[in-house]
């Protein structure tokens, strides 16, 4: 089945994630025409099979919500798949994929940007992929279907060494934080972009990273994990967990 075989009609996208990543998503496909956008909170009566494509920005930490998609065949599903793999995901689950399982990463701060990193569960539709990316005029990049993704490892391995300089007492949080962008011209220090990010999220992620490669480099500074554990951010500071 063509899900965008007449162009005439909206197409409709249902997003499942919390409301600021739905916001991102939202502004990202302002310039496109004919889309209908529906918001849901992961109810288990929705019906997934009147949409077009289905978009879960909450998948890294509720990937049980694969067996509402998996039955749908052929059905694009985009799913937050950072903090583990789309494989992994099927795996635990136990489940068998009808639908087409792509893999975005929906962190906070990440869906605004103009290129996407779309890994695949399954290579040989990325004609599919293609198309609908078409459709929704977002420029991507195929990933290998790995934990962490492409910028995400980048990004928090360069928190997590932030952290260790810190730790040392080397320097503070806005010296690390200038001293990054005036030397390599990034839009955030490390600290400015791990408050952005949510300390939860690259945690997270750095935790799975180590568990899935045992690099040294994704090894969690422990300046990182205790303000984790706080629930601390570095530039105001959250209620205690």
């Amino acid at each position: 089945k063509n899900y965008f075989a007449n162009q005439s009609k909206y197409m409709r996208i249902l997003i499942t994630g919390e409301k600021s990543r739905a916001d991102e998503f939202r502004t990202n496909l302002l310039p496109v025409q004919e889309i209908e956008i529906d918001y849901t909170d992961g109810d288990e009566d929705e019906d997934y099979k009147a949409y077009d494509a289905i978009f879960d920005f909450n998948f890294d930490d509720s990937p049980e919500a694969l067996a509402h998609y998996a039955p749908l065949k052929e059905k694009p599903v985009f799913v937050n798949a950072v903090k583990l793999s789309l494989a992994e995901a099927v795996y635990a689950t136990d489940t068998k994929i009808k639908c087409r399982l792509f893999g975005i990463n929906a962190l906070p701060g990440f869906m605004e940007q103009a290129l996407w990193e779309v890994s695949l569960y399954r290579k040989f539709e990325t004609p599919e992929l293609e198309k609908i990316m078409k459709r929704l005029q977002i420029p991507f990049l195929p990933v290998e279907d790995r934990v962490g993704l492409l910028k995400p490892r980048i990004i928090f391995m360069i928190i997590n060494e932030a952290c260790y300089t810190l730790q040392e007492g080397t320097a503070g949080v806005e010296a690390i934080d200038t001293s990054m962008k005036l030397g390599t011209n990034y839009p955030f220090g490390p600290f400015e972009w791990c408050d952005k990010i949510g300390i939860e999220h690259v945690f997270e992620t750095l935790a799975a990273l180590y568990e899935d490669t045992k690099e040294e480099r994704y090894k969690i500074c422990p300046l990182l994990k205790t303000k984790y554990l706080k629930g601390e951010t570095f530039y105001r500071t959250k209620q205690a967990k």
